[in-house]
């Protein structure tokens, strides 16, 4: 019996298109099938028997030809008949194939890619070196897969290691929006990177520094609330799917205050087509006794509709019709005479002009404290003099101030209400959608209650209960990294609650596994290739026990009897899937004008180099390496005069997983030299593939990484991409 064998183009037609054949060996003979495709002949790979390129058209065609070679190869190894003639196999293909389109009554190609074959889209903000977009295009599940539309950072280090990778190595599209989230024209400007294409998916992790457990918090931090801001594009964007995610203390900051204000944030985001609904029924149990109130309810429901470019006005709407109510208010709760000079009147009236300059004031905001952090003020005798005045600009602050001038005043009672209406309406002006709904309860019956919670189902936008903590070592990424996670899920996608392990307990992947093969270098050298590693003259008498680590897993770490690759392996062939052809091999450049300048250094191995550690410290760190951590060692210090202030020492353990890596190479001890990490091995240990070249500066000391973002940086900040790529994976099995 024959095999298939390969698929050939026949000659061009007149505008270029080549017909594709399927040629076959049956029992010696030759069986030509024609497959009804044409193709550019320049599209097409003979050697790989695949179209070339990302295209939808590509993509189609490769599909279309999988499905004839897998009938073809079904027909002549999977059949009971064992022998054919050339006639019975061309015309059972041809069978197949009618067969198929008639019961789908569409071309197979199109039927095919509406199922399986379509690409959806992602965004990547705050994306550092880019983590989560790695992860992402790693993934496919049933021939789904992620295009990658728009990365964004702050930093130019971010935005040159992006360019690098999926531009010119990579050959992608992906644009880079180089912008601080919090910037006024921000949403503008990334939905013009966008071009009008519609998101799948957006995914990022705002800066979580001021509420890590690691450290110590600091109030009007600019990056307390980022996660707003993420919201806002979320709102703007409105994708099936977002994953928000932080450091574990996001979970107990402010005893949970903060994470449930996320989730509150979350459900507050709404199907604008849905808000007419809700304002009918407020309007049909509105009275003239709460008129007013009412009304103001309904104008902050119909906020949620407006653009981001129109929310200025729409708030500025709110306050004039606010003060309007005032205004008539005036001459029936003060004196006409003293009215005009009275502190509490003016502070009222005054109160109302800075909450309609919003904008302004909040510009203001952003400048106080990028000079604030620009300064490094924090721990000292300035930093009070930021946060009182910072505190006293906020709309909270204001709307007290107004609340206590009116008790100030000698209101008479029958007005008394006029007055507590016109606070509950300012305190709605900077409520969420969920806060301002919860005083709209406060007026209804039991039966109103139950209608408008049946509104409220389905005028929310997306689904989410609780986010849950991943640990990066339960997707085959040899780190006890833990990370929360928010997944939002769209109203009309599939609600996923949790992202499933793909390796047990035991099935872990060690640091021996991610670096031994990274072992040939010592203190301050550097390595542009890969070496032989000879594991029993490396470790001697424990050569066979470091031998058992040492696994064949498939891409997501899962161990496997036959076939796979080990995570070293993996590393080095690169887990992109095979719709990437790259463009060119990995190299490094030092900044953006060497880039531009065509300054690319192509090495097989990057990234590989030991820092210039004198023989005081690589005798300290011996030291700590023999007894296994610092607290032990100490005596040992001390004794031989090698003790430092130093503390933050954790010794890698072969056979385990290593810690959270965070961006400071000298936090960690190598498990078989004493010595720092190189950032190749952190990256390791992170799950980046070698083929991923982090760019500009390899370390920089003190301040200047928040702005310089080195290497090191850009690794420990990162989320590991196998950990993003099994949540990709998950919303690629749900997504419709």
């Amino acid at each position: 019996m024959g095999n298939p064998n390969n698929f050939y183009l026949d000659k061009p037609d007149k505008k270029g298109f080549a017909p594709i054949h399927l040629r076959i060996n049956c029992n010696g003979n030759q069986v030509k099938v024609s497959t009804g495709q044409k193709i550019e002949p320049k599209n097409f790979n003979k050697s790989k028997q695949k179209a070339i390129g990302l295209s939808v058209e590509s993509h189609e065609i490769n599909h279309y030809l999988d499905f004839l070679r897998e009938r073809a190869d079904e027909l002549l190894h999977h059949s009971n008949k064992k022998i054919f003639v050339q006639d019975e196999v061309k015309s059972v293909l041809n069978e197949h194939i009618e067969n198929y389109k008639e019961s789908n009554n569409v071309n197979i190609v199109k039927e095919q890619v509406a199922l399986y074959g379509k690409p959806f889209t992602f965004v990547d903000l705050f994306a550092g070196a880019g983590g989560f977009s790695e992860g992402f295009l790693q993934a496919e599940h049933n021939n789904k897969f992620f295009d990658f539309v728009v990365a964004n950072d702050i930093n130019e280090n971010c935005e040159l290691t992006h360019v690098v990778r999926y531009n010119h190595q990579l050959g992608l599209n992906a644009e880079f929006l180089k912008q601080d989230i919090t910037e006024p024209d921000f949403l503008d400007n990334l939905l013009e990177k966008i071009d009008g294409r519609k998101i799948d998916v957006v995914c990022g992790g705002p800066p979580c520094q001021s509420f890590s457990l690691a450290g110590k918090r600091k109030k009007f931090d600019k990056k307390d609330d980022l996660f707003s801001h993420y919201l806002e594009v979320i709102k703007v964007l409105q994708p099936k799917y977002f994953v928000m995610e932080n450091v574990k203390g996001i979970l107990t900051k402010e005893g949970g205050k903060i994470k449930e204000l996320i989730i509150k944030e979350i459900n507050s985001i709404v199907d604008t087509k849905e808000i007419p609904l809700l304002n009918t029924f407020i309007k049909k149990i509105r009275k003239e006794s709460n008129s007013f109130l009412f009304d103001s309810i309904v104008k902050r429901v119909e906020l949620e509709k407006l653009l981001e470019k129109d929310k200025e006005t729409g708030k500025a709407d709110f306050i004039s019709f606010v003060e309007n109510k005032f205004k008539k208010l005036t001459p029936k709760i003060a004196d006409y005479k003293t009215s005009k000079t009275d502190e509490n009147i003016n502070t009222i009236r005054h109160g109302f002009n800075l909450l309609a300059r919003t904008k302004e004031w909040e510009k203001l905001k952003r400048d106080i404290i990028k000079e604030k952090d620009f300064c490094n003020i924090d721990s000292d005798d300035f930093a009070n003099s930021f946060t009182d005045f910072l505190t006293e600009i906020g709309s909270e602050n204001v709307i007290s101030k107004i609340e206590n001038s009116f008790k100030a005043l000698k209101v008479p009672t029958n007005y008394k209400k006029d007055c507590e209406d016109i606070i509950t309406a300012l305190k709605i002006y900077t409520k969420s959608f969920d806060e301002s709904i919860e005083i709209l309860k406060s007026h209804c019956n039991i039966s109103q209650k139950k209608e408008l919670e049946t509104i409220l189902e389905s005028i929310r936008l997306y689904k989410i209960e609780q986010p849950f903590v991943a640990n990066a070592s339960n997707y085959g990424v040899p780190q006890n990294r833990e990370r929360v996670l928010f997944i939002g899920c769209r109203k009309d996608q599939k609600y996923i609650s949790e992202i499933p392990a793909t390796v047990s307990e035991e099935e872990k992947v060690t640091i021996f596994e991610a670096l031994y093969d990274l072992d040939f270098i010592g203190n301050n050298q550097e390595a542009h290739r890969y070496e032989e590693i000879d594991i029993s003259a490396q470790y001697n008498g424990t050569a066979k026990k470091m031998a058992k680590l040492l696994k064949k897993r498939k891409i997501d770490g899962k161990p496997i009897s036959k076939g796979g690759k080990s995570f070293a392996e993996w590393s080095k062939k690169g887990r992109l899937i095979e719709r990437f052809k790259p463009q060119t091999k990995p190299f490094y450049v030092r900044n953006t004008e060497g880039l531009e300048n065509g300054e690319k250094y192509f090495d097989i191995l990057n990234n590989h180099k030991t820092s210039n550690q004198n023989e005081t410290v690589i005798e300290r760190l011996g030291v700590i390496l023999k007894n296994g951590n610092y607290r032990k060692s100490q005596p040992e210090l001390e004794k031989l005069n090698l003790s430092t202030n130093k503390r933050n020492y954790n010794v890698l353990k072969p056979d385990e997983q290593s810690s959270t890596i965070m961006t400071i190479a000298d936090d960690y001890i190598h498990y078989n030299s004493p010595r720092s990490l190189t950032v190749r091995e952190m990256a390791r240990l992170q799950s980046f593939d070698d083929s991923f070249v982090f760019q500009g500066k390899r370390s920089t000391g003190g301040n200047n990484r928040k702005t310089e973002v080195p290497q090191y940086t850009l690794v420990g900040n990162a989320v590991p991409p196998l950990l993003a790529r099994a949540v990709a994976s998950e919303i690629l099995k749900h997504i419709k």
